[in-house]
């Protein structure tokens, strides 16, 4: 595909509403049921910028800046999962959404998936990429990555490295992703987290990672996630990469064997922030499948 497709313009709508006294930002396209669109660390609703024309005809396409992230308010919160999820479940309690449709990523598909299959009746159809579908044993971890991810979690190191280095922005974000982003790509990712105590957010996700029983509660809301997910008869739609970031080969195929009414699609080259690499394929194929739900 060719790059120069790819748009850096974000020509939408700031949408705001309060939320536990705090303004969450959100884009709100098109009219119907609800698509929600769900960010992960350490992006925010700009990340679905190319994929969300394709779909603002079929229903109403919502992407939320996860609170402390984006446009949205950064109130002095832990940041944990957990606190996360209030935010989301305010927003979508108090938009009155229902008959939803939600298409995440990264964190914000722990998000999804965990109120989903609490409000299974409320919701339409799920299509993911690179989402945690499941709990993590530190075996799991590519070497490259293990190492990172185990300084993240230490106290300083991990401070150091996220908070005062911005390692997140800076490095993760740009070589998860094939293509090179453009300078004004990156600074649309960089604007939220210009000061070091507004980088607090992204300090904390790599810590919620269900790696190896900790931390326990995040740990029992992915297993009981996961283990409601393989009952569920909803339909989803997994998007893949070569050689994928966390969704490997061997996940889709774990995907194939556990999930119920599930359709995969080949993006093709890609690694964890697909939305960069493959939009225009991402939003056609999402615009199909919804239009079939």
């Amino acid at each position: 595909m060719d790059h120069q497709d790819i748009s850096s313009d974000f020509p939408f709508k700031s949408n705001y509403v309060d939320i536990h006294g705090s303004k969450i930002h959100y884009i709100d396209e098109g009219s119907g049921d609800p698509i929600i669109f769900l960010h992960g660390n350490p992006t925010s609703s700009y990340l679905w910028r190319n994929i969300i024309p394709y779909l603002s005809s079929c229903g109403r396409c919502i992407a939320p800046d996860l609170i402390g992230m984006g446009k949205s308010d950064k109130p002095n919160i832990d940041y944990r999962f957990v606190d996360h999820v209030k935010y989301v479940e305010g927003f979508i309690e108090k938009k009155g959404l229902r008959n939803i449709t939600f298409v995440i990523h990264d964190w914000g598909s722990a998000l999804g998936f965990h109120y989903a299959m609490h409000h299974e009746k409320n919701i339409k159809g799920i299509a993911f990429m690179e989402a945690i579908l499941k709990t993590a044993t530190w075996n799991d971890f590519p070497k490259d990555f293990k190492l990172g991810f185990r300084l993240f979690r230490t106290p300083v190191i991990g401070w150091l490295l996220i908070v005062v280095m911005n390692i997140f922005i800076e490095q993760i974000l740009p070589k998860a992703i094939v293509r090179n982003l453009t300078e004004k790509e990156k600074n649309y990712y960089r604007e939220p987290f210009k000061r070091l105590k507004d980088r607090k957010p992204i300090r904390r996700w790599p810590n919620e990672i269900p790696i190896d029983g900790q931390p326990v509660d995040v740990t029992e809301i992915v297993q009981y996630y996961s283990r409601k997910l393989q009952e569920s008869d909803l339909s989803k739609l997994l998007f893949f990469a070569n050689p994928g970031g966390i969704i490997t080969s061997t996940v889709v195929e774990w995907c194939q064997q556990n999930l119920k009414n599930l359709k995969t699609i080949d993006i093709g080259k890609g690694i964890h922030y697909l939305q960069e690499d493959n939009p225009h394929l991402i939003g056609s194929e999402l615009a199909k499948w919804y239009k079939s739900l």
